[in-house]
């Protein structure tokens, strides 16, 4: 069997890198280099060498990494030499799990609006996005938090956009991005009436006393709905993912993880890498069905889908599969306990899971078999115990593949379950950034119920379990933003950044600055199963690095959110600067 082109490429690409680190602690000045960044306080997350003051830079790749003699040995004529006037630097981020493309697409297209706003606030910009668009038929948008209606009573939420809304169709994802909030033109056009029934993996909330539905569709029912709607143009695709790669990069990322990605999106990262547009390492999952599903995958689509987008920047052995939802007031995350009923009269469960754990387990042998990475939607921790069986029964079936499948919002994990990840090599995927304090966080503790509900994200027990993490925004769904700052100083916290919602979450879970900026660049390369290539800056490496404007070795941690970026280099190129910075 063949095995994916980027498993080949990388390891090619690796023995370069190698000869080429080889050939120049040789003989230093034989090439000059094309930069060199000189007196910087350099971190290089890596722990062989932590710390160094200057770094050059041939044909996109560090050549020194160590004090400014080293570096100047290899300045010639045409080298450009910055000083870096004792700025830190450190290695690029990579975001392990995110949906950048749709992020991209979304900020420049949909009818946005912040997770805090209150009903007169949505209802005021959706009346702007329908009169700015009198041409279109579907307004979509969002997001509304989970809690939303909880905290506000609005007795027809169809009838409340229907106000709005005039002659368009509206749809509202909210902060998880698994549920809708459609007007009455949206559900006619989906073909949702009271006769319809619920699916298996979702529900159509209904009114309770005439049975119509109330303009809320929870977690297949709304991905269903979602499909049907018009599709972006490929020039919209492709703006969208330039946006996305611009906004990454001005936040120091330079490697991203594409959870799932659909063909027409791969296209797009396509045609601006043949454009020379790349700026960002793309991992990019293949897309296979959401919610329940009772076939095995078509392997043989998959293969042809990766193979078709594989390239030297875009590396694509990688499937997103689904178990359940999310673990918010929707109560749709497996768990092991019943949730807190929703109301007196409500039935207790514990949710619902996507996939029979057998199917699952079929699945993962043979996507394991044919060189996958495997990153498998767990936010309950049912999920996560069925999807770490299976990990299990794949590791017996082929032997230790050496792939490190991932166990994407894996916040709840029962105690006995916790080794496990280390036994098998399992990756706990730490999204979204939600460590602290915050509307979607209470809705999930009302849902899960305490004392279990504050027990989520344990960060530091991973860790001490040596057990395999990574993190990710999961931007645009759960968060607003993908500044991965916020969520280096929750880590580091467990306190909201922002300093909106008071108090602590789980604060025995912090981990230290060091742990959380390994996760966030090396533990992110590895999860892109290119931890040879990026995510530290040593000799061979891509020259992926960026410089801040403060040290974050030296200021309070509450402060590490205010971090700005002042370059953002990529391969040695620098593909962002903030402005007046010498490129």
């Amino acid at each position: 069997m063949q095995r994916p082109i980027t498993n080949w490429a990388n390891a090619i690409a690796g023995s370069l890198l190698v000869l080429v680190a080889q050939f120049s602690a040789a003989d230093p000045a034989s090439t000059a280099a094309d930069a060199i960044y000189l007196n910087a306080r350099i971190y290089t997350v890596n722990p062989d060498q932590p710390w160094a003051d200057a770094v050059a830079i041939r044909d996109g790749h560090f050549v020194h990494v160590g004090d400014r003699a080293g570096a100047e040995a290899y300045r010639g004529p045409a080298t450009t030499v910055v000083d870096l006037q004792g700025a830190m630097v450190m290695p690029g981020i990579n975001d392990a799990h995110v949906h950048a493309q749709r992020g991209g697409v979304k900020s420049l297209y949909e009818c946005n609006f912040p997770f805090s706003s209150t009903p007169e606030q949505i209802a005021r910009r959706v009346a702007e996005c329908v009169a700015d668009n009198p041409d279109a038929v579907w307004i979509r948008g969002g997001q509304w938090d989970s809690g939303f209606f909880d905290t506000h009573q609005i007795e027809s939420p169809r009838a409340f956009l229907d106000v709005v809304s005039g002659d368009k169709a509206v749809l509202l994802s909210d902060d998880s991005n698994h549920n809708g909030w459609l007007n009455s033109r949206a559900l006619e056009l989906a073909g949702i009436d009271r006769d319809t029934p619920d699916p298996a993996d979702g529900t159509i909330v209904r009114d309770p006393v005439t049975g119509e539905p109330n303009g809320l569709l929870l977690e297949g029912v709304k991905k269903r709905v979602s499909d049907q709607l018009p599709e972006w143009s490929e020039e919209e695709l492709r703006a969208g993912a330039r946006e996305a790669l611009r906004i990454a990069n001005s936040f120091g990322i330079t490697g991203l993880k594409e959870a799932y990605s659909e063909p027409r999106a791969m296209a797009a990262f396509q045609a601006l890498e043949v454009a020379g547009d790349l700026s960002a390492h793309l991992a990019l999952g293949v897309q296979t069905p959401y919610g329940h599903r009772s076939e095995p995958l078509d392997y043989a689509a998959i293969d042809e889908q990766r193979d078709r987008y594989a390239s030297a920047g875009l590396h694509t052995a990688f499937v997103k599969l689904f178990m359940d939802g999310v673990p918010t007031a929707s109560r749709t995350a497996a768990m092991l306990e019943p949730y807190t009923p929703e109301h007196a009269d409500a039935e207790s469960h514990r949710g619902m899971l996507h996939l029979d754990p057998e199917l699952l387990t079929r699945d993962l042998i043979e996507l394991d078999k044919r060189g996958y990475t495997v990153k498998i939607h767990t936010a309950g921790d049912r999920a996560v115990r069925v999807a770490l069986d299976a990990i299990e029964a794949a590791r017996v079936a082929n032997g230790d593949s050496g792939l490190r499948h991932e166990l994407a919002h894996a916040g709840y994990i029962d105690p006995q379950d916790l080794p496990r990840f280390a036994e098998l090599n399992a990756v706990a995927d730490l999204s979204p950034y939600l460590w602290h304090p915050s509307p979607i966080i209470d809705s999930v503790v009302g849902a899960v119920g305490s004392p279990r509900g504050e027990q989520y994200f344990p960060v530091r027990s991973l860790l001490k379990a040596n057990a395999p993490v990574l993190a990710g925004s999961d931007w645009p769904a759960a968060v607003e933003t993908i500044d991965p700052w916020l969520g280096i100083e929750a880590l580091v916290t467990r306190q909201d950044p922002r300093g909106q919602f008071p108090g602590s979450f789980w604060p025995e879970e912090a981990i230290s600055l060091g742990d959380a900026l390994r996760i966030m660049t090396l533990e992110g390369a590895r999860a892109m199963r290119l931890e040879h290539t990026t995510g530290s800056i040593e000799i061979g490496k891509s020259a992926d690095m960026i410089v801040l404007d403060r040290d974050l070795f030296a200021i309070e941690p509450q402060d590490i959110s205010e971090t700005r970026i002042l370059r953002t280099l990529f391969a040695g190129n620098t593909v962002y600067a903030t402005s007046g910075t010498v490129q």
